[in-house]
């Protein structure tokens, strides 16, 4: 038996990347995906490789009425929302010391990655709740977990996720929702591959992975877990999923 069949998981930033593997692997796994990503034929594209009856809202998380109105299409098409996986976010070359970042990109952080995931969680937990409960999915960082230099404004984001997804799980466990974050490592995405190239840094942690680099079907399956039934007593926490990062 499909560890979600009968369920409908709305994924935000599904186009690409951990993403797209998420949706792949959600719709294999019996879900019908909704894939809400700015990025229209990409997202379309992973619609139609998930299969399924998959389908594609093109939404700008940093944008209230945007992600409203997916949310709406979701329960139109649908019927319910069972879960809600907020992976849509990134960082950049650009992200610095909180000396020497640019202003305008711990703003652009800070809208995408934190605001993007509560104003997810502000529309999307309604629906859960009238499904009669579900599993939210946040995207934080093992870099909320532990000290790294030149990504300040990435971890003020990320390290806002992780509190976001303590202070709901509290919030709305009377009302069946579960909210649970994954922290991973770089991800060995095309985004990140590109990032890695060019900051000394992030290229370091990778090398200090113990169990060797992360792939985004690694993090798809951990989403899978905190989706599923298997994981109802699981709420609250965060879940590194990093190859040994935070405790090497």
């Amino acid at each position: 038996m499909t560890r979600l069949a009968g369920k409908v998981a709305l994924i935000t930033g599904a186009a690409t990347g951990i993403g797209r593997a998420t949706a792949l692997l959600f719709a294999r796994e019996g879900a019908r995906v909704v894939v809400a990503d700015v990025a229209t034929t990409a997202g379309e594209e992973t619609a139609h490789l998930a299969g399924n009856g998959a389908i594609a809202i093109r939404t700008d998380v940093t944008d209230e009425a945007s992600i409203q109105a997916a949310i709406r299409a979701t329960l139109d098409t649908f019927g319910r929302l069972d879960v809600l996986h907020n992976n849509a976010g990134g960082s950049t070359p650009q992200d610095n010391t909180v000396v020497e970042a640019p202003i305008e990109e711990f703003w652009r952080v800070i809208k995408l990655d934190l605001f993007g995931t509560f104003l997810g969680c502000r529309y999307g937990i309604p629906a859960l709740i009238r499904s009669g409960g579900g599993s939210v999915i946040n995207m934080t960082s093992n870099l909320a977990l532990m000290g790294i230099t030149g990504r300040d404004c990435y971890t003020a984001a990320k390290g806002g996720i992780a509190a976001l997804t303590r202070s709901l799980a509290v919030e709305y466990a009377p009302q069946r929702v579960r909210v649970n974050a994954i922290a991973p490592s770089a991800t060995m995405t095309d985004r990140v591959k590109a990032l890695m190239a060019g900051n000394p840094a992030i290229d370091k942690l990778a090398q200090s992975h113990l169990l060797g680099l992360i792939q985004p079907e690694d993090i798809a399956h951990a989403a899978l877990y905190l989706a599923s039934d298997e994981s109802r007593m699981v709420t609250g926490q965060i879940l590194p999923v990093d190859s040994g990062v935070t405790i090497a």
